[in-house]
């Protein structure tokens, strides 16, 4: 695989994450993570694995939060495998950024988050 297939997957995971999202679909959202994934969502604190993810997204959604969209987006190649991706992002009542997502392409051809640190700067 090249690089930019291996980046063009991982652009196609965040894009699945946020239709996901905007579809209000927490397990959609979750599917996008590794089974053994780290969430850090600051300041709110950690989860891991799908099942704990997905309970927190369900509850984002819950609270009438939808409509995600991201700028300032950067993609680095990680310097182990896969890709990091760094930006800011807003929802309809909030704003924040991501310090770093890593997608990693796993066996079945699609990229997932290995792990994922983004913070939460403010309401809107």
């Amino acid at each position: 695989m090249t690089q930019q297939q291996e980046l063009d997957l991982c652009k196609a995971g965040i894009a699945a994450w946020q239709n996901a999202f905007n579809n209000q679909d927490a397990r959609g959202c979750a599917a996008q993570y590794a089974t053994a994934c780290i969430m850090h969502a600051r300041p709110i604190g950690e989860f891991d694995g799908r099942e704990n993810i997905e309970a927190f997204w369900q509850g984002i959604i819950d609270q009438g939060f939808c409509d995600v969209a991201y700028t300032d987006v950067v993609w680095e190649k990680h310097p182990e495998v896969g890709y990091l991706l760094s930006a800011n992002w807003t929802m309809n009542k909030a704003f924040g950024k991501i310090h770093a997502e890593h997608w990693v392409v796993e066996q079945d051809g699609k990229a997932r988050l290995h792990s994922d640190d983004f913070e939460i700067l403010g309401e809107r």
